[in-house]
């Protein structure tokens, strides 16, 4: 969407301070570890952008916290298994043999949206090595959250996400749904819903050189986050408002992923009963 798309649309200006007192009627409080998944357009049209938005959110954290965005590069993976955009099967090899490997300093995001993407590029924001499946993270646990993301199931039990868990953390959809979050992932990982195990590719370093490497992963599938979160927010509280123009939740992360476990263990017993019928 456009600057005057926005503009036409929301019909609303947000200022730094504006955005500060949204997050504080919604629950954020200084010494908070939230994740963060955004959608800057929309919120209306902010003063200053993406950085008002960034600015705001350190200021309401404060140091004394932790801010953690995904920093995925998904375009960094095997083109056989992209839908958008399409490439053409001659130059599949290419793309292996080209893709530059990923580097934590300076690969953007790629479909994070404009906020996580300047994050990323913040003084004292760090960010972890997993060359598909990064986060970042600003604060007094950040170095805790980006150490050691392990290669392998990179939303496991080796990553950002369940640091966050152990920390007991939060959860911000500003602007975007269960869709969009990341953090029910590791709900299903944990579940039984998955047991296939795939390769994945992508470029990246080793022993100072670039490889087409390789991972091991299961099949992520967010199609149901909606529908689980909507049977969350019916037994859990979510404390719900708006940042500026845009609809948002603050969410604990813990109960979130256990409750995805849990109802995808369930579901997947329904549908094999059904299928056994």
């Amino acid at each position: 969407m456009s600057e005057e798309q926005v503009i036409q649309k929301k019909k609303i200006i947000v200022t730094k301070e504006r955005c500060t007192e949204d997050f504080h009627k919604l629950g954020l409080k200084k010494g908070m570890t939230v994740i963060v998944h955004s959608s800057l357009s929309s919120m209306g049209w902010v003063c200053g952008g993406e950085v008002t938005v960034i600015q705001a959110l350190m200021e309401t954290i404060t140091d004394k916290g932790t801010i953690i965005m995904p920093a995925q590069t998904t375009n960094n993976s095997d083109p056989s298994f992209w839908e958008n955009p399409l490439v053409p099967e001659d130059w599949w090899d290419t793309i292996r043999e080209t893709m530059p490997a990923f580097d934590p300093r300076i690969t953007p995001t790629y479909g994070m949206g404009r906020i996580a993407e300047l994050f990323r590029t913040y003084p004292g924001v760090l960010r972890s090595s997993h060359p598909n499946c990064s986060f970042t993270a600003w604060g007094k646990y950040a170095e805790y959250m980006v150490a050691e993301h392990f290669l392998d199931f990179p939303f496991g039990e080796q990553s950002p996400l369940a640091r966050i868990y152990e920390k007991n953390g939060y959860i911000l959809l500003l602007g975007v749904d269960y869709h969009s979050n990341t953090s029910m992932h590791l709900g299903e990982f944990r579940s039984n819903r998955y047991t296939k195990v795939y390769t994945m590719n992508c470029a990246m370093m080793e022993d100072g050189k670039r490889v087409w490497g390789t991972y091991r992963d299961y099949e992520k599938n967010s199609d149901l986050f909606n529908k689980i979160g909507r049977a969350f927010e019916k037994k859990h509280m979510v404390e719900t408002g708006l940042i500026g123009a845009a609809p948002a939740r603050l969410i604990r992360q813990r109960p979130l992923v256990d409750f995805t476990a849990r109802f995808l263990d369930e579901y997947a017993v329904e549908n094999q009963n059904k299928a056994d019928n």
